[in-house]
Order: structure tokens, then C-alpha cells, then sequence
């Protein structure tokens, strides 16, 4: 009987349960979920779908040690997980790959004192699977040499679906132009910068409308161009995502935070919305934004340059058609038997894959 792969990981969220249950399809795996802060607010699954367990941190030693597993996959997330992931897969002598998002230094005191021993799991890692080019990047100048990458997937079915745009747009007043942003009011998510920018580009007094998905900030509600719509549903997500014209996605670089991908991007594409996405953005950094290709890509926290291209859009529809025509093309690859296949890659280079065993 093959000896499943261990996935140590601190949550598994709703969009990504579908690519494990690809790579359990492919691989058979066991996804080990130990007690750690959950990633920006998202919450993970009780029951990811696929064969789990639940550990603490420092349990994850023993299962990596236990024998049982013929690889063990760690992700960056966790103070002592991903060095006992480690430790336990030289004990049992397993190969060890690290699944990383981190593409910049995160320069909280915590994170900086925890550098040296990071990067030279990079370096001594058999294999590394990157959410993208931008991140395999990032760890081959640490020293990383056998680097794979699954591209960041979403559930290409579900957001490929019709959305029910008029049903939205009429919700909303029937706007000349909608322009959408993801995210609870804060620095990250670049809302705030969303806003000032959508003030400057003077598109409301053409009966335009900037929506603001995550929140419901009442900071808002003297401003009727600006409509914060509080947390969606996926399905609302979709249909707002089919409604608008321009989505916005204005992540910050912080010193605490980048957006290690953004999916929102993938989502809007798949809706054929065109994306403004900042150069703090992963999607964007990787290469699904393409300036001028696949979307356009402004500097992050600069809202005039940020509304110069809303009102570029705005003013060139054929332009805004195209950028998200291509965007959808693109979006499309970024599926879930991607990701699996860029982690199955990994495993084979180790000779840790299902077909070696």
C-alpha cells in the first residue's frame, strides 16, 4: 500500500480545498492541521475533505518522524511547525519540500529573527514548491535549487459561471460604471487608497459607482458613489464580480504584509471584469496581471496613478474589453490540476511521486 505524502499546514480555507482533494486524487496525501493564527482573517475548514489530522505544533515532530509518510510538504506558516516538519523528515528520512507564498522580507521583529533559520530551510529543503515566478525568485536567492511551481489556483468552474449582473447593477441604481474593491477597511488591502483614488478620478458626477465588498464601514454612507456592501457570499462575490466593469485590487506593501497572490484576481477575471491590480500584489508580481496585456499594474499606495488608470478605462472601452478578455484567457490555466500537477512535479523530482512508488 503507498505510504501517503504529509501536508503540514496551520488551516485549510474554503478555496483551497478543492486543489487538495486534485493532489490527494493524484498523490494520496494526509493533511496534518495544527493550532496557529489563521492567514488574514479567513477561516479554515473543520473537515477539508480529504484524510486529516489534527496536531499541535510540537506534535507535528512525531508524525514527521513517525515513518509513515513518504514526503512531508510544509508550509511557511507556524513558529515551530516548519522547523519541526523538518527535523521530523530528516529523522525518518523522507525527502522534506517547503511551500512558500513569501516572496519579500516580512519585517516584524518576530519575522526578522526567524530569517536566518527560514532561509536556510530554503536552502536545504530537497524541493520547493512557489505559489509563483515571483516567489520561486525570491527563494533561489536564498539558495533554493530544485524550486516548482503550482501556480495559485481558484475553482475555475465556479467562477467561470454566468454571474447575474443585472440583477446587481440594478440593486445598485443602474451606475454608468462600476468599479469594485475587495477587503475590510485597514492598510493592507488598499481600500482606503481605493477610495481617495475613485474621489480624485471624478467619475461620480458622471453617475459612476465604486462598491466595496468586506465591508460596511458607515464612514461611507455620505458618499452615495460609494456603496459598501458588508461580506458576500461566493455566489454574490461572482455576480458582483459579472456587474462591475473595473475591479480594483490596491493591496499595500507593509511591513508586516504582502499580498503573497490575490485571488480576487483570478475570480474577477474569470467574470471578464478588467483588473487594476498595485505591484504589491502576488498575481501581479507572477504574472497573471500583465501591464497592458492581461490588466494594467500601478504603483502600490499611489492613488493619483491609481485613478489616471481607472479614468484610462473608463474612457476606452475597447481597451477595458480586451485587458479582460485577456485576462480571462489567462485566468483560465490557474486551475486546480495545475497547482496538483506543480506539486506532483515536486515529488517527482525527490522520487517521492505515487508513479515512483
Amino acid at each position: 500500500m503507498t505510504k501517503p505524502v504529509l501536508l503540514v499546514t496551520n488551516q485549510v480555507p474554503p478555496d483551497r480545498a478543492g486543489a487538495l482533494a486534485e493532489l490527494n486524487n493524484a498523490e494520496v496525501i494526509k493533511i496534518a492541521i495544527y493550532d496557529g493564527k489563521q492567514h488574514h482573517g479567513s477561516a479554515g475548514l473543520e473537515d477539508p475533505g480529504v484524510p486529516f489530522i489534527r496536531s499541535s505544533q510540537q506534535g507535528i515532530y512525531r508524525l514527521a518522524a513517525s515513518g509513515r509518510y513518504r514526503a512531508v510538504i510544509a508550509t511557511s506558516a507556524g513558529r515551530i511547525a516548519l522547523p519541526a516538519a523538518y527535523a521530523g523528515a530528516r529523522r525518518a528520512g523522507v525527502p522534506f519540500i517547503y511551500w512558500t507564498g513569501i516572496w519579500h522580507q516580512i519585517s516584524t521583529p518576530l519575522h526578522l529573527a526567524a530569517a536566518p533559520l527560514v532561509r536556510w530551510i530554503e536552502s536545504h529543503s530537497d524541493a520547493v514548491i512557489a505559489y509563483g515566478p515571483h516567489v520561486a525568485e525570491y527563494v533561489k536567492a536564498h539558495g533554493a535549487k530544485n524550486v516548482h511551481v503550482a501556480p495559485q489556483p481558484v475553482d475555475v468552474g465556479f467562477w467561470s459561471q454566468p454571474g447575474r449582473a443585472a440583477a446587481w447593477r440594478q440593486q445598485l441604481g443602474e451606475p454608468s460604471l462600476v468599479v469594485g474593491v475587495a477587503g475590510r477597511s485597514g492598510v493592507d488591502k488598499g481600500v482606503s487608497v481605493a477610495v481617495k483614488a475613485w474621489q480624485r478620478c471624478g467619475l461620480a458626477a458622471q453617475g459612476a459607482m465604486l462598491v466595496i465588498a468586506g465591508s460596511d464601514d458607515g464612514s461611507q454612507s455620505d458618499q452615495p458613489s460609494i456603496r459598501a456592501l458588508g461580506v458576500l457570499s461566493a455566489s454574490q462575490m461572482r455576480d458582483l464580480y459579472a456587474a462591475a466593469d473595473i475591479w480594483l485590487v490596491p493591496s499595500l506593501a507593509t511591513r508586516a504584509f504582502r499580498e503573497p497572490w490575490g485571488l480576487v484576481v483570478n475570480e474577477a477575471m474569470l467574470q471578464g471584469t478588467a483588473v487594476i491590480s498595485s505591484d504589491a500584489v502576488g498575481a501581479a508580481a507572477g504574472g497573471l496581471v500583465n501591464d497592458r496585456k492581461t490588466g494594467l499594474v500601478v504603483k502600490a499606495g499611489d492613488e493619483a496613478e491609481l485613478a489616471t488608470a481607472i479614468q484610462s478605462l473608463e474612457r476606452d472601452p475597447s481597451l477595458r474589453l480586451k485587458l479582460a478578455a485577456a485576462g480571462t484567457n489567462a485566468a483560465e490555466r490557474y486551475d486546480y490540476s495545475a497547482w496538483a500537477a506543480g506539486c506532483s512535479a515536486a515529488l517527482e523530482s525527490v522520487s517521492a511521486g505515487r508513479s515512483a512508488c
